[in-house]
């Protein structure tokens, strides 16, 4: 005669449970963290829409009053000559187009160049020669937008610049400077003015080809990290409760 063996209690699954608590808080600072950009996207969002509801300003006053890359967007006034035989060409389509926005250098009285987005050009006109009536000769008063430099290139997938060709692809505007054939010597700002839709004689460039569109995901990430914790959640819970059914059926 045998005597039955009581049956063994399912272990407590504690690897399990240090794993979905270690996996929940990652999920969690993950949702926090985004809601904390989603607070500071909007209060940019909000700062550059007070900007463009400014007055335009002549540059050198704004650029004294605070960094510039606390000016993205502010209206700006900058006169100057343009100096269209350095012009650079930056490959970018507009309103179905495909074509370049024309980069000229400005030369300030003060002796300083600015580089000034003029606009758009279809691709078969980056010649400066078959839009020659664009090509503003004298002394000029540019109404447009502050544009802050970067220095790396936005992405991988953004292609190299071609310095040798003029064609540029992400706006390095020291790789823009040292192959425009600019002096050596040539103080160049470090930052770019975007011209507003003022008519160029010709009709080239098509000033005001700035695109403001700040994508603002954030909500969307911040719902998506805490519906997979709360998902998580939920299949832990199931998987206590399977435990505990296993372990009374032990008893």
């Amino acid at each position: 005669m045998t005597d039955d063996a009581p049956a063994a209690r399912p272990a407590f699954p504690w690897l399990l449970t240090i794993l979905a608590l270690g996996a929940f808080a990652i999920l969690l600072g993950l949702g926090g963290w985004q809601v904390e950009r989603l607070a500071w996207k909007n209060e940019l969002i909000a700062s550059i829409d007070q900007r463009l509801k400014l007055p335009p300003a002549p540059l050198d006053e704004i650029i004294a009053s605070r960094p510039v890359a606390d000016q993205e967007y502010r209206p700006v006034l900058v006169a100057g000559m343009f100096r269209h035989q350095w012009e650079r060409h930056f490959f970018a389509t507009y309103k179905g187009a495909t074509g370049y926005f024309v980069y000229t250098p400005l030369e300030r009285a003060a002796g300083d160049y600015v580089w000034v987005n003029r606009g758009f050009v279809p691709y078969d006109l980056k010649d400066p020669a078959k839009r020659a009536e664009g090509q503003i000769a004298g002394p000029v008063e540019i109404s447009g937008l502050l544009r802050t430099a970067i220095t790396n290139k936005p992405g991988s997938l953004v292609p190299d610049n071609d310095p040798a060709k003029n064609i540029f692809y992400w706006k390095d505007i020291k790789a823009m400077t040292a192959s425009s054939g600019l002096p050596a010597d040539a103080r160049v700002l470090d930052l770019f003015v975007d011209a507003d839709d003022a008519p160029n004689p010709g009709g080239l460039p098509v000033g005001g080809v700035t695109l403001i569109d700040l994508p603002n995901n954030h909500l969307q990430y911040a719902i998506t990290w805490y519906g997979i914790a709360a998902g998580l959640a939920g299949v832990y819970l199931a998987w206590i409760l399977r435990w505990r059914r296993s372990r009374g059926a032990a008893a």
